[in-house]
């Protein structure tokens, strides 16, 4: 929240010193900071486990895709599935907008940074329109972990 006696110019914080997101976030938009062990032969990410409960619903449906370098995927919305989405590798911008009615958080927009540097699930539930742009000259590249697969 931006307080009247901080000087004009002046960035406005985003995140308090732990790495914890300020404002409101839409409501069942989770990101979860995923943790790399590594060790002399390589390294090992967690990408989801129903034991964070994270997500209720079983995965029945996993697929990868990529964006190129300036590029952008969206605006598009689910209206029978969430996305569970990890960043693999990569610089995105994920623009969120809450279209739900019976939302407590309907109409609140959000802008989320990822980065391979930090990697995460996020979880963007049905109802919510989505956009990811491509920040970096590499492409990105995802995981999505439905709940329900593509009918064809």
């Amino acid at each position: 929240m931006r307080v009247a006696s901080q000087q004009a110019g002046k960035d406005w914080p985003t995140v308090r010193p732990e790495g914890e997101r300020l404002g409101p976030r839409i409501d069942g938009v989770v990101v979860r900071r995923a943790i790399t062990q590594t060790d002399e032969r390589g390294t090992l990410c967690e990408i989801l486990s129903p034991a964070w409960g994270v997500h209720p619903a079983p995965l029945a449906y996993v697929y990868q895709f990529t964006i190129r370098p300036g590029k952008i995927k969206g605006w598009h919305i689910h209206r029978l599935h969430d996305d569970r989405i990890f960043i693999s590798r990569g610089e995105v911008r994920v623009v969120l907008y809450d279209s739900r009615a019976d939302s407590p958080t309907h109409g609140l927009v959000n802008e989320i940074f990822r980065t391979v540097l930090d990697r995460d699930l996020m979880v963007i539930p049905a109802g919510v329109y989505h956009a990811h742009q491509i920040l970096g000259s590499d492409a990105a590249w995802f995981l999505n972990m439905r709940a329900r697969a593509y009918i064809r």
